[in-house]
Formats: structure tokens, C-alpha cells, sequence
């Protein structure tokens, strides 16, 4: 019997390696708009949508001009995104298991798919920032998904790297894994806890 029928996977950490991608971003958004905060400050709330780690490390103004600019560097420097090791595999085993597959991500949609095509991962309930669904660490994008996939909050598992990934998940009310391998620390504070990817099946299955 399947431990779980449906598992929802965050992106950044989990299934890609982007922070490469995201300092360089962030270092050409801090020369445009003369921003002081640095990329470690930035980085420390990764998982939080974007405009909520801008009011975290103090941003409060031009917010939509410094997300536009991002998200704009971010596309060109999409070569600096690697996926991580073992991510297709361990997908194409999960989907020949019909295991459900779902994301969800603090990423924006023109983002999260141009990743999703290039590096041919194929999942396609995707959940991201939406006006009627609030980011995490509230369970909006997770419930979202299951609903979207049909499935059941026993049954379904979301996969993350960052504490506010497990407040989603708890919020959510389904279980949480933590991937020890992404961006992430405190692992002491989860039960659940993978070191590579293909891992998540020793639960799915």
C-alpha cells in the first residue's frame, strides 16, 4: 500500500539549484535602484513570496519596479539554474508508480514554467503566487494543488527545504518532508527528511 498517492514538491532548493540565479539578480536590482540590503540578507527568507522578503529586509517602496526588474534578470540569467541530481529520474519513477505530482512554489508562473521546459520536468499542476491565494507559509498554494489534483490531505505529501515550506505544509494540515539538501537548516526540527531526491520514494512508495 502507498505510504502517499500525491506528492507536491517546492521548487527552488528542492527540485533546481538557483541561487547563483538569484545573486546575480539580486546584485544587479541592488546596482539599479541602490539598494543596500545585500543577497544574504535577502537569501535568509527565500521560500516567502518576493514582496514579502522585501518587507523583511526593510524594502517598503518601489516594490513593483524592484520585482519587475528581478524577475527580468532572473529570465536572462537563466542559465546560471542547474537542476539538481537525480530530479528527473526520481520523477519518472513516481509518475510510472501513478503517484500524483504537483508544485508549488513562491515563484512566479512565466518563471516557474520557462525552468519547468528547460530542463523538461514534467509537471504540470503548478500553483504560483496568485491575487486570491496567499504565499506561504499560509496553505492557500497547497490546498490549492490538491484540489487541483484530486487528491486527499491524508495522502499527500509537499516536499520543501525552508522552515516556512513546513509552516505551509503544517498549516495545510498534510505532511511534511524536509530535503536536506536544498537551501535549508534546523534539521533537527523535522521527522521526516530526505538527503537526495530520488529518497522521496522510500515514503511515496
Amino acid at each position: 500500500m502507498k505510504k502517499f498517492d500525491t506528492v507536491i514538491f517546492d521548487l527552488d532548493g528542492v527540485l533546481i539549484n538557483s541561487k547563483k540565479n538569484m545573486e546575480k539578480s539580486w546584485d544587479q536590482v541592488r546596482n539599479k535602484m541602490n539598494i543596500r540590503q545585500s543577497f544574504n540578507e535577502y537569501f535568509t527568507f527565500i521560500g516567502y513570496p518576493f514582496e514579502k522578503i522585501l518587507n523583511k529586509i526593510g524594502i517598503y517602496k518601489n516594490i513593483n519596479q524592484i520585482k519587475k526588474i528581478y524577475q527580468k534578470q532572473s529570465i536572462k540569467n537563466l542559465r546560471f539554474v542547474k537542476v539538481n541530481s537525480g530530479v528527473i529520474e526520481t520523477i519518472k519513477i513516481l509518475r510510472k508508480n501513478k503517484i500524483k505530482l504537483g508544485l508549488v512554489t513562491s515563484k512566479d508562473i512565466k518563471r516557474t514554467k520557462m525552468i519547468l521546459k528547460k530542463f523538461k520536468i514534467p509537471i504540470k499542476i503548478i500553483v504560483s503566487p496568485q491575487k486570491n491565494l496567499r504565499g506561504k507559509p499560509f496553505p492557500d498554494q497547497i490546498l490549492s494543488a490538491i484540489k487541483k489534483l484530486m487528491s486527499s490531505k491524508k495522502k499527500t505529501c509537499y516536499v520543501g527545504d525552508m522552515l516556512v515550506d513546513y509552516k505551509a505544509a503544517r498549516n495545510a494540515k498534510i505532511e511534511f518532508i524536509f530535503a536536506s539538501y536544498g537551501y535549508g537548516e534546523r534539521k533537527n526540527l523535522f521527522k521526516k527528511i530526505i538527503k537526495k531526491p530520488r529518497d522521496i520514494i522510500n515514503f511515496a512508495l
